[in-house]
């Protein structure tokens, strides 16, 4: 079977999520930045801008590509890490 759609694709995806995030975000931090990088490039879409200025994110369905950590403009604004082994995403051939 050949796929090709996004959404066949992303069936084939899974993610086992620990109860501790692996990336959190400084709130006050994100409030001070103009660029929001983060929102736009993950390709998951688990940054959301609110309107107070801040950011939501949230970490359970992350690719773990750390793009949203590489083009953070706030230093301190994102701990990134891969999540503990056993957890996180899982790419599967079907």
């Amino acid at each position: 079977m050949v796929m090709t759609t996004h959404e066949e694709k992303m069936h084939t995806t899974r993610f086992r999520v620990d109860d501790k995030p692996h990336i959190v975000v400084d709130p006050d931090k994100c409030k001070t930045c103009s660029v929001r990088a983060c929102v736009y490039v993950c390709p998951a879409n688990l940054f959301v801008p609110l309107g107070d200025g801040s950011v939501l994110f949230n970490y359970e369905q992350c690719f773990e590509c750390g793009t949203c950590f590489i083009v953070c403009s706030k230093e301190g604004a994102l701990r990134w890490d891969y999540p503990d082994g056993g957890y996180g995403v899982t790419f599967r051939e079907s």
